[in-house]
């Protein structure tokens, strides 16, 4: 007999059923979040992070619209600053994971969540906070892509990317702030110091582009970041180590998406061959925050030799 021939009290018996379990679910889900971090800034619900990451999507759909006619920002300084912050911050979780997890004993191949105020689960918890919030300061990469016109930058890995690490980083500090997790974030703050290290001597302008030949490995050192992501999060499986198992399948299915994108962005900008549009300079420079190699370069324009709009020798 289908649902539809069922008795009307059967139909509301089993909806209630099924709310009742939903409600007990969230509750319980609730009762073993870590107490440690409850009162911490942004971790008491996920309205608020939830919120930033909506206004960070309509930024991104309103933001361009916004600068449609408008001149774009000049934000050398910004940039530079910027980029250096980020390099300092992401040095300094590297540091704080390194040091407790070193302190605390951690294995690097099962690593179960201690939820105890123990001073060195204490500094990794904190850390992997300020990892979590770091990628909330990154969507300002976005921002400045946009500010400047750059909005070829802003692809659908870069949206993905940013978005998606801020919000699911939530669930991460809000139920595992330690045991497996400091592993990925450790991993991961070390390469976006390198990272940011680059974007922030790319800021200073065309002529230090010549010393920054090693943007391609930057590329491949995130796509073998994501390989180890996954042999680490396979081998935990295998050893049965005690952590949500649920997170681990999903982060794997996350980093499989993320070699994917990563794939396709390393073969369209280092192995397709580049083609310069009339009247513009070659498509192939390198991008760091909307700072492009491509800018104040020579170009050719009515039979004179020009840099950024104006003839040589004006």
């Amino acid at each position: 007999m289908g649902l539809l021939d069922s008795e009307p009290g059967s139909v509301l018996n089993a909806v209630s059923t099924a709310l009742n379990d939903t409600v007990e679910f969230y509750r319980w889900t609730w009762s073993i979040t870590d107490k440690r971090v409850e009162n911490w800034p942004l971790m008491q619900s996920p309205l608020p992070t939830l919120c930033i990451s909506t206004l960070y999507l309509l930024f991104v759909w309103l933001g361009p619209k916004w600068m449609k006619d408008r001149e774009p920002f000049q934000m050398r300084l910004v940039l530079i600053l910027y980029n250096f912050g980020m390099v300092l911050l992401n040095l300094f979780i590297f540091r704080e994971l390194f040091m407790g997890s070193y302190n605390a004993g951690y294995s690097y191949i099962c690593q179960t969540v201690d939820y105890s105020d123990n001073v060195h689960e204490v500094r990794i918890a904190a850390a992997l906070w300020w990892y979590f919030i770091s990628k909330g300061i990154e969507y300002l990469d976005t921002v400045f892509f946009i500010l400047r016109k750059k909005n070829n930058q802003v692809s659908f890995l870069h949206v993905y990317h940013h978005c998606t690490m801020f919000t699911l980083w939530w669930i991460g500090i809000k139920w595992v702030a330690g045991g497996q997790a400091f592993f990925g974030a450790q991993m991961n703050s070390f390469i976006h110091v390198i990272m940011y290290s680059y974007y922030g001597l790319a800021a200073f302008g065309p002529w230090i582009q010549k010393y920054l030949w090693w943007k391609r490995y930057l590329t491949m050192l995130q796509l073998v970041q994501f390989h180890v992501t996954i042999g680490h999060t396979a081998l935990s499986l295998y050893t049965d180590c005690p952590f949500p198992k649920w997170m681990h399948w999903a982060l794997i299915a996350y980093a499989i998406s993320f070699i994917f994108l990563f794939l396709n962005f390393y073969v369209r900008t280092y192995k397709e061959p580049k083609k310069a549009k009339p009247g513009k300079t070659a498509a192939n420079g390198i991008s760091a925050n909307g700072v492009n190699k491509s800018e104040n370069h020579l170009v050719v324009e009515n039979g004179k030799k020009q840099k950024n709009g104006k003839a040589k020798g004006e």
